[in-house]
């Protein structure tokens, strides 16, 4: 039995501390996984906390974060760092599957505030692009990216979503469920969305809101 994972209240505790760290070391970094879906309108996530950081400045944010109290870790992953507070693992992602961390993305990550601190939160599009890329055979669980998906729908560009990670079968087999499901087919007011189902297919497979 896996151990319970950390409240999401402590993982907003921590997001205002190591962004205050970040921001303090003046490291640029947007906020990317769930917790950003979550703070473009998605649900409360209960895993990691993700930030992207561009690879000169990797090795600085974490030093910022452990500047401030955390723990480093020692991933055996080569495209991020790891840092602990408490219960709660900070992602440091500097080379993520399917994406870069470069000046572009930083562009199309605008500013939010976000429990009153004003950090760069990136697009559910870009954040369902580097999670369907990372799945694989021993790592498959669609459940969360459904519900966010589902939750924040009329923020993606679907067809968009499909180029962008169609060498994926595991992405490929996301798409059909989603479509299947009415995820991909409406905006939550009624009005059309590309590449879904129509109204009668989504009343058909009994999928409402």
């Amino acid at each position: 039995m896996s151990p319970p994972g950390p409240s999401f209240d402590d993982i907003q505790e921590t997001l205002k501390k190591t962004a205050a760290a970040l921001n303090a070391a003046d490291v640029e970094f947007v906020l990317a996984g769930g917790v950003a879906c979550w703070a473009r309108g998605g649900p409360p996530s209960a895993h990691d906390l993700d930030y992207m950081v561009r690879p000169r400045d990797s090795e600085r944010a974490l030093e910022a974060l452990v500047g401030t109290g955390l723990g480093a870790e020692d991933p055996p992953e080569e495209w991020l760092l790891k840092a602990r507070d408490g219960d709660v693992l900070v992602d440091l992602i500097f080379e993520p599957i399917g994406l870069v961390v470069d000046d572009q993305l930083f562009e199309r990550s605008p500013k939010r505030d976000v429990l009153g601190v004003s950090i760069r939160v990136m697009e559910v599009e870009d954040v369902l692009v580097a999670k369907l890329l990372a799945l694989h055979e021993h790592y498959l669980d669609f459940e969360p990216l459904l519900e966010i998906a589902r939750s924040v729908r009329e923020q993606i560009d679907w067809p968009s979503l499909r180029r962008r990670t169609e060498a994926s079968p595991y992405a490929r087999a996301f798409l059909v469920m989603a479509e299947g499901l009415g995820i991909s087919g409406e905006s939550p007011d009624g009005s059309p969305h590309p590449g879904g189902l129509a109204p009668q297919g989504r009343r058909a497979l009994g999928y409402s809101a």
